[in-house]
């Protein structure tokens, strides 16, 4: 069926080639259900931390992620592709059944645990469903396929608020958690469904068979890290690209903490601007994303959003009004989940497993969350102790933009043909 799909001409804009239909298809779907649970709880999330001490949230989610990667490290080095993904999965439905009860009850520590848990929960799914579309797609079709398959995921991201903004004040806070719950189901249901695409192209590139444990030490992610010019230059990229999202998501936690002092009222803001993010996401990845990556490769592809940003801090340390800090929030959201992530998880096709599963997914739990606590930090310095102002602190957020520009211009010194595979100085096998 997938297959017949190709001949019709109304598909023909994706650009997906005879024979990629099935796997594609499973992936915009696994996307679709991952971020459609994730945009369910996100609201709810951020209900949370606007009325809580967001600096040590950020703190904790940092710390929790120094202990678990060696965790998943182990994991993904004991044990097959096959038990690995379904075991992460497995436990955040479990962690959900938790959290219902916790919700149902009135949990007094409900509120702090979740902000926490969601942050987990988010960069550790998403980056293993990065690093699985690495083992089954091919590079050439990742610059073709990835920002339609990021599509997936932004229109699930249209639906998860929607859900929230519906149905939040009628069936509460702990029912909506079970909707994430059975989401996430149909995220294992396409891990089992991708498992024949993935071994046929390890087939084809001479790799070891995912369906075999990869082995090494559970902190080898660091090591390639040290080793893997490549690698560092995302490090870079990735701690400032972070600093510049967490000083804009301070700034309008303190405006909805000051507009909206009801729970439900502040969940349903935060929702209505998660909808606004996904409607310029997708506009993005359906007509531009494909184009950008297929014409100059993912390294200079990462150069759209990073001047974005800067330009979107020069105009904030201008005039720092409210409504501009909220549109300048959704540009940055948007341009990273429609062209920062899916370009530079197409690099990650250049590289073996090892360096997918554990170098990235240490660069996007630990580092991403180191950058965040950092950078929260920051924000409570120059805000709380040195008592500036909103212009003042953007101003200062220019340097950080410029730090992710940095990042950037160094990844494309080191791929310079874009990204496609004969670039030097990855420093990756």
């Amino acid at each position: 069926m997938a297959e017949m799909l190709a001949d019709r001409r109304n598909l023909r804009f994706v650009d997906a080639q005879p024979g990629e239909w099935t796997a594609f298809a499973w992936s915009f779907l696994y996307f679709f259900a991952l971020l459609s649970a994730y945009y369910v709880m996100r609201p709810v999330r951020d209900a949370m931390g606007a009325v809580g001490n967001v600096r040590w949230f950020f703190t904790a989610t940092f710390v929790t992620m120094l202990l678990l990667a060696p965790v998943y490290g182990a994991l993904v080095a004991r044990f097959p592709r096959r038990v690995f993904l379904p075991v992460v999965y497995g436990f955040f439905i479990a962690c959900l059944g938790g959290f219902y009860f916790a919700f149902d009850t009135g949990a007094a520590w409900r509120g702090p645990v979740f902000f926490v848990w969601v942050a987990v929960f988010n960069l550790f799914a998403v980056s293993v469903f990065w690093s699985y579309m690495a083992d089954v797609f091919e590079n050439a079709q990742s610059k073709r396929l990835f920002g339609w398959i990021a599509a997936g995921g932004t229109v699930g991201g249209f639906l998860g608020p929607t859900i929230t903004t519906l149905f939040v004040e009628r069936i509460g806070i702990a029912n909506l958690l079970l909707v994430s719950a059975a989401l996430l189901g149909v995220c294992l249901a396409c891990i089992v469904a991708l498992s024949p695409h993935a071994r046929a192209r390890e087939e084809r590139r001479g790799e070891a068979s995912g369906d075999e444990a990869m082995g090494g030490s559970m902190l080898a992610g660091l090591r390639l890290i040290r080793d893997t010019p490549m690698l560092q230059a995302i490090c870079v990229l990735m701690v400032f690209g972070v600093g510049v999202g967490t000083l804009l998501y301070n700034e309008q936690l303190a405006i909805a903490r000051a507009a909206f002092p009801e729970p439900a009222a502040r969940t349903a803001y935060f929702a209505k601007l998660d909808l606004a993010i996904n409607v310029l996401t997708l506009a993005v990845q359906v007509g531009v994303t494909r184009w950008l990556l297929t014409r100059f490769g993912a390294s200079r592809t990462l150069l759209v959003p990073a001047l974005a940003v800067l330009a979107g801090y020069c105009v904030l340390a201008l005039s720092p009004l409210p409504i501009l800090i909220a549109a300048v929030q959704v540009l940055t959201r948007a341009g990273e989940f429609s062209i920062g992530k899916p370009a530079r998880d197409s690099i990650y096709t250049l590289v073996d497993r090892e360096v997918r599963y554990k170098a990235k997914g240490f660069i996007d739990t630990a580092v991403y969350r180191g950058g965040d606590v950092t950078f929260v930090w920051v924000h409570h310095g120059l805000k709380s102790v040195l008592g500036l102002g909103s212009a003042t602190v953007f101003a200062a957020g220019i340097l950080v933009a410029l730090g992710m520009l940095v990042g950037v211009l160094w990844l494309i010194r080191l791929l310079p043909d874009g990204g496609t595979g004969t670039g030097r100085g990855t420093g990756a096998s």
